[in-house]
């Protein structure tokens, strides 16, 4: 089993949990740092401070749910397209479809993160007195594992995908304060991770139009062409660009800090496109994981700095 665990974490890349992580982080400081619903000057100012005791143990938690519901996602994932992944010769090595890992040990684990997220979604309502991650904890589990089944029937499926990472923030907003979840600024905050998430995942299909329509899969690059997805694509990260200022409009805890960010990451959304255009599918490890991994983590560590100083 314990070989078994470690081969599923090394094939899902648990590092890669960096796109959704500091969303999760920020919805959850959002969520802490709220000052009720007036936004005024003098509001903002005398906001009681977060109280870091109690906000730390839910914080470990939301990080704890965010490691157990990825791993069940892209495990349900490898195992439901092991047969699609051994017939392409991008995905043919991963653990399942190339047999290193076996099917029922990988669903071994799978299960096991699906009740390890389930266990600290309670302990929400144990140790916070916050019944709904209990109670949310299935669903949640069936809509991020839902992406995977959706390339079967529709070329929207990256938007599946944006919209399994954009509950991150919303999900942590829930788990520390469920009150908070009506303020239009994690909303927005969702909304660009959906249409980032989409966009990129649209470029990163690219690679695979031929292999989609010899096994049946649909995709935005499958149906339209390259060359009109990848049209989609800007388009989507123009509107999210669109939906991050929209956030920092809005919710008057996101400070300079979030703004100064958010200029940063419309730029290398940009450069992103730009190496795209230049380099073609060549340029996905440097587009899809170095840019994307640094917009992640550089909208969520400034927006929990301007949080925290406030």
């Amino acid at each position: 089993m314990l070989n078994s665990i470690v081969l599923a974490l090394r094939d899902i890349k648990l590092h890669h949990t960096v796109f959704a992580m500091p969303f999760a982080v920020l919805g959850a400081f959002l969520a802490a740092g709220a000052s009720a619903h007036d936004d005024s000057a003098a509001a903002i100012a005398s906001a009681p401070p977060i109280e870091w005791r109690r906000f730390g143990g839910q914080l470990a938690l939301v990080v704890v749910c965010m490691v157990f519901a990825r791993t069940w996602a892209m495990l349900f994932n490898r195992i439901v397209d092991r047969d699609f992944d051994a017939a392409n010769p991008r995905t043919a090595s991963h653990m399942i479809a190339s047999g290193a890992l076996r099917t029922r040990s990988a669903m071994g684990v799978a299960l096991g993160a699906a009740l390890g997220f389930a266990a600290c979604c309670s302990l929400f309502w144990i140790a916070f007195s916050n019944p709904w991650p209990a109670l949310l904890a299935i669903p949640t589990l069936a809509w991020i594992a839902f992406y995977s089944l959706t390339k079967r029937f529709t070329w929207a499926s990256h938007l599946f995908l944006g919209g399994a990472l954009a509950a991150s923030p919303l999900a942590a907003t829930i788990a520390v304060d469920p009150a908070q979840l009506d303020r239009p600024g994690v909303w927005l905050i969702a909304l660009m991770v959906l249409l980032w998430v989409g966009g990129f995942d649209v470029l990163y299909a690219l690679q695979d139009i031929a292999i989609d329509r010899s096994a049946g899969l649909h995709s935005a690059p499958e149906r339209f062409g390259a060359a009109r997805a990848t049209w989609a694509a800007r388009t989507m990260h123009a509107l999210a660009f669109g939906a991050l200022m929209g956030a920092w409009m809005v919710e008057p805890a996101l400070a300079s800090l979030f703004l100064f960010a958010s200029l940063v990451v419309g730029a290398l959304l940009i450069a992103e496109h730009v190496v795209m255009a230049i380099r073609g599918v060549k340029a996905l490890p440097i587009a899809f994981f170095t840019i994307n991994g640094v917009v992640s983590v550089l909208l969520g560590a400034a927006g929990c700095l301007d949080i925290a100083l406030r």
